[in-house]
């Protein structure tokens, strides 16, 4: 395994990096079965799945015996060394970590919690959409692309597993096909926290490359977030930032109509 790098940031405070089980290395497909988060004083927080059930849905022949054992043996580490001289000991072909990603953690213990929350468990199939401020966003995305008739021809709730590895929640609301590029678009209000941001931007890199490498197509992925950002609050600009650095494009509900409008003309509707 590669060694793992912890970087710095004057944008965060902490890094976190998932630990993954591949059953197959040449499918390269994997679950995300702990995270690792390394505040930059004090002890790692270490959160794990609850359950083994994904673990066996990808590989029923899996060694859940020895994956039990080795996260109550990590867990118990409270030197960021020793968990990093662990983990990187540890892992063979069926066990990897993911590249470490910035997050910006006044409370490491409650930022963990959410940030495993989002990456290991996985939600019910119903909630495919969360009410309120990102159902309105959804809404008047919907709208402004059936007016121009482009909502009916796109496609739709667009899994990230597809191109990415088996496990990974994150569905991308809609998108075209356009000459040699892939167009997404992915409501994102940002006023009521910044981690499906960050969840948008640590999978997007690696969407971007499932697309290349399965379609041959280039991607690029817009974000529409709320015309009124409360851009005092530093949440929302390390979000802004942590889309930007991913190059994902930012675009304000206002702006819905003209991206509507390209994207009718792009499919010959007009």
């Amino acid at each position: 395994m590669e060694q793992i790098v912890i970087e710095t940031s004057r944008d965060a405070n902490c890094k976190f990096f998932l630990l993954r089980y591949v059953p197959d290395a040449v499918k390269n497909e994997f679950v995300n079965i702990g995270l690792v988060l390394l505040p930059p004083t004090g002890r790692p927080e270490l959160r794990f799945s609850k359950d083994w059930s994904r673990v066996q849905a990808v590989d029923p022949q899996a060694d859940i015996e020895f994956l039990e054992a080795f996260r109550k043996e990590i867990s118990k580490e409270t030197d960021v060394e020793l968990v990093l001289r662990k983990v990187e000991d540890s892992f063979s072909n069926g066990l990897q970590a993911s590249e470490s990603k910035a997050c910006l953690a006044p409370a490491p213990a409650q930022e963990a919690d959410a940030l495993a929350r989002m990456y290991l468990e996985t939600p019910p199939r119903s909630a495919t959409r969360e009410q309120g401020p990102r159902l309105r966003i959804y809404k008047s995305m919907e709208r402004a692309f059936r007016e121009t008739g482009a909502w009916r021809v796109m496609e739709h709730d667009i899994p990230v597993s597809d191109y990415t590895a088996s496990g990974d929640p994150l569905m991308i609301d809609c998108g075209y096909g356009h000459g040699s590029t892939v167009k997404l678009f992915h409501a994102m209000p940002l006023n009521i926290g910044v981690n499906s941001a960050k969840a948008l931007a640590f999978s997007y890199p690696a969407l971007a490359q499932g697309i290349r490498q399965k379609r041959g197509f280039e991607t690029q992925l817009t974000a529409i977030v709320e015309d009124q950002l409360d851009r005092h609050a530093a949440p929302v600009n390390f979000a802004l930032d942590a889309l930007k650095q991913q190059s994902i494009r930012v675009a304000g509900v206002a702006e819905l109509p003209q991206l509507a409008q390209a994207a009718a003309r792009e499919l010959g509707l007009q």
